[in-house]
């Protein structure tokens, strides 16, 4: 025995309910790109920078990174670039703006002296605006100069 519970038609109504399936798929795959996407767009070269107490600065969208690593080798952003060649590839990498900061990071046992090298090798190059990258001192690591 069958019972019948509508009103006779058999046409199912127009539903009004927003189907929110197809937007959170494509949110977590958003979600996912930028997860994998957002570490490589970091600098990568490996060099041990000092800390530092400062106030965090905002960073530029395209930021110009110049390394200096603990062989006194040169890299601006990931590649190599030797001292003769610097101002070739900082005007190629800022389109020729020389108003255009470079960020500096340099390994923590560099000799001062040879990171003013660098630096004077930055000024004769006409690029005056010059930050220098450190970790931030969360007060809670070592001592500065210390072994981890």
């Amino acid at each position: 025995m069958a019972v019948k519970l509508g009103h006779g038609d058999d046409e199912v109504g127009e539903i009004a309910d927003i189907n929110v399936t197809p937007f959170i798929d494509v949110a977590l795959v958003l979600l996912i790109i930028f997860m994998v996407a957002a570490p490589l767009s970091t600098v990568d070269v490996p060099v041990d920078l000092p800390t530092s107490n400062a106030k965090v600065q905002p960073r530029p969208d395209k930021p110009v990174f110049l390394t200096v690593k603990r062989d006194l080798s040169l890299s601006l952003g990931e590649e190599g670039v030797p001292r003769d060649g610097l101002r070739g590839r900082l005007d190629a990498e800022t389109g020729g703006d020389r108003d255009r900061r470079v960020f500096l990071r340099a390994d923590a046992g560099l000799p001062y002296g040879d990171l003013m090298d660098v630096m004077n090798a930055l000024r004769s190059a006409g690029y005056l605006k010059v930050a220098l990258v450190g970790l931030e001192d969360t007060g809670q690591g070592a001592a500065p100069g210390s072994a981890p």
